[in-house]
């Protein structure tokens, strides 16, 4: 960040404010991790800050310290848009274009307070009075931790801060396995056990707490991988019956789209999940190497995220949608 941004978020800050942050819509634990870190930093500096979720987040990261105080949109529109305008400061994180909170971003465009943005994804819009965007992190969660060092508070970093921090990173790292994770990552993350965050606890709370529906479900994707060898692609597919058959609830599918890429010359791989509700076919990319799925995801899926891990959405059948992705992997090269 600039020194002068810095200064001028410190001045922001130096009194005790009203503050909403706010994860993006379908939070993973890259943004509930920051926004809940945010949330418990800026409470030890006498600020009254509010985390408002646009929709709920998955039922594994309940566990996480202050989830329970998050405020969701979704349920409680009325509460949560007096929370919004009520607030002195706006902090954005783990997203950098205010589509990526629903119908949230009708409320939070017409706000006139500081917008803080804390960001590591590409293309970031300029809506935000403070933006901290820089795209060779690997999680937001470890730009937040950056962030407070920027403000001269490394010693408000305590155990509870730290155990939102580690979870966001460990996340979105795939567990220290993709490419942007690196000597710093595991620096901080050995500085965060030192604090006495329960590095061995969380991945057993985040990876080892699936109900039995969640495992079928799995079983069910599984089943469905259709792999195109010559293109180095796997993609699989769920429909909303089959959602329904194995008792679907939010984050059951969080995770799928990467065993793709455990097939041995795998490099592009795929999950298209049908949404009845929203009428879409929701769609998660993952790439090794140096395909570039934000790319893809933005010429062909009105989406976008990171180089080798990105989103987007179909707004027509199942099937033309697997019809469009099967031409298309023809005509690129991976």
């Amino acid at each position: 960040m600039k020194i002068q941004d810095i200064q001028a978020i410190q001045l922001l800050l130096s009194t005790p404010k009203k503050i909403a942050i706010i994860p993006h819509r379908g939070p993973d634990g890259d943004a509930m991790g920051s926004t809940l870190g945010l949330y418990h930093f800026l409470l030890k500096n006498n600020h009254h800050p509010v985390v408002v979720s646009p929709n709920e987040f998955p039922d594994f990261l309940a566990w996480m310290p202050g989830s329970e105080t998050v405020k969701i949109y979704e349920k409680d529109k009325e509460n949560c848009t007096k929370i919004l305008e009520d607030a002195e400061v706006v902090f954005t994180l783990d997203f950098n274009a205010l589509h990526r909170t629903g119908e949230m971003e009708n409320v939070l465009e017409k706000l006139t307070v500081p917008f803080i943005m804390i960001d590591h994804h590409q293309k970031p819009d300029d809506y935000a009075t403070f933006t901290y965007s820089d795209t060779s992190f690997g999680s937001t969660c470890e730009m937040l931790y950056n962030f407070i060092l920027f403000l001269g508070k490394k010693e408000d970093i305590d155990k509870t801060i730290g155990t939102c921090i580690y979870t966001g990173i460990l996340t979105d790292s795939g567990s220290f396995r993709f490419p942007k994770t690196t000597g710093n990552t595991h620096r901080i993350v050995a500085e965060l056990i030192d604090l006495g965050v329960e590095n061995t606890e969380i991945p057993t709370l985040l990876f080892d707490n699936s109900s039995y529906g969640r495992l079928q479900l799995l079983g069910r994707a599984l089943q469905n991988m259709k792999v195109i060898t010559e293109h180095k692609t796997a993609y699989t597919t769920l429909t909303q019956d089959e959602l329904n058959a194995f008792d679907y609830v939010k984050g059951d599918t969080e995770g799928i789209v990467n065993y793709g890429l455990s097939i041995k010359g795998i490099l592009f791989t795929a999950i298209f999940i049908e949404n009845k509700e929203e009428k879409i076919i929701k769609i998660s990319f993952r790439s090794q190497g140096d395909f570039d799925v934000n790319q893809f995801a933005r010429d062909h899926f009105h989406g976008g995220g990171h180089r080798n891990a990105a989103g987007g959405k179909s707004e027509v059948s199942m099937e033309e949608t697997i019809k469009k992705f099967e031409d298309l992997v023809t005509k690129i090269t991976i």
